[in-house]
């Protein structure tokens, strides 16, 4: 069996229902047969194909990639989260039912992530437990608000009710650091973007919001943890040479990865198993990406084909792990 928890969607949103968010910066579809524009007010952001927004096309390639379940989110530049809550709650409702929509075709195949207004605490919380209840799996998040990491305090608030509702969460990289170096190449995405989640981790670990956050709270990272694997014993190290590290932080970095699951995006076998051998096979969920260029080609041969994994450990990342997140 095999379980994506990691995929975008973005629906058929017209430049007018977009211009109620805002008519300058609100993303919506441009459309010419199975391609597409996702624009932001009048200028092309990213050129998309049908998977995105086609149950129909989404089906048959599920059945083309092997996979029995595919869990759908936002593309994060739908998150509105620059946007006075007064548009972004209704903004969220919209994506949020439009997503829904996605899976009548086959809601046992296709699953959905909610967004919620993230720049208000107690209507995300809202939002976050209408779609829970309206069939939503659970809910995706950005890792920071603007200059909040996940430590700020209104974010842990919210932390905490998913673990108290019941609601699950991927947390994933978006709107990426950057001072204008990183002007080409894909950088922000290659280089930023795994910063960006490995701030998100350690920001909860190092700030000690984890010890305020119930350990019922089933909270995953994208993109394999960014660099926070490869980078652990570095904070470690830190730890228990600096007091300022541990001044917040009454644990051993290393003893938190049992807090949090990761996916399985890193496409590369050593990376992979360093991954799986930092936070056991029982952290680690199959995660594409898909349908972008940068996510997996081949969704779950990174962990299948992999030389060395136990076949109980591939079984886990492939869709065990899923099952007791999601309760799918």
């Amino acid at each position: 069996m095999k379980i994506d928890i990691h995929s975008h969607f973005m629906p058929r949103i017209s430049q007018v229902e977009a211009a109620q968010l805002d008519p300058e910066r609100a993303p919506w579809l441009k459309t010419e047969g199975r391609n597409g524009q996702i624009m932001v007010g009048d200028k092309p952001f990213r050129p998309v194909n049908d998977l995105l927004w086609d149950a129909e096309q989404r089906l048959g390639y599920l059945d083309e990639q092997g996979l029995d379940v595919q869990v759908m989110c936002a593309t994060p530049v739908m998150f509105g989260y620059d946007q006075p809550v007064s548009r972004a709650m209704p903004w969220a409702r919209l994506m949020n039912d439009k997503a829904l929509e996605m899976t009548v075709t086959a809601p046992d195949r296709l699953k959905v992530l909610a967004q919620v207004p993230l720049q208000d605490i107690d209507a995300a919380c809202r939002e976050a437990s209408r779609a829970k209840e309206d069939g939503h799996l659970g809910v995706q998040i950005g890792n920071h608000v603007g200059p909040k990491d996940l430590d700020e305090e209104g974010l842990v608030t919210f932390l905490q009710h998913c673990a108290t509702e019941g609601i699950p969460l991927l947390v994933h990289p978006w709107d990426m650091m950057t001072d204008g170096r990183m002007k080409k190449w894909m950088l922000p995405w290659l280089v930023a973007m795994p910063a960006e989640t490995q701030l998100g981790i350690l920001s909860l670990i190092l700030s000690g919001a984890f010890e305020r956050i119930p350990t019922s709270l089933k909270l995953c990272f994208a993109h394999g943890g960014g660099g926070f694997a490869y980078l652990l014993g570095r904070a470690d190290n830190a730890w228990r040479h600096r007091d300022i590290v541990r001044e917040d932080c009454p644990n051993l970095p290393s003893s938190y990865v049992k807090r949090f699951y990761v996916d399985s995006a890193v496409f590369d076998d050593g990376a992979l198993s360093l991954l799986v051998d930092v936070m056991g096979s029982d952290r680690v969920m199959l995660g594409s990406d898909a349908p972008f260029p940068l996510g997996e080609q081949s969704i779950g041969a990174g962990v299948s084909e992999h030389p060395t994994l136990a076949a109980e450990d591939k079984a886990r990342i492939l869709a065990g792990n899923a099952r007791d997140f999601f309760g799918i």
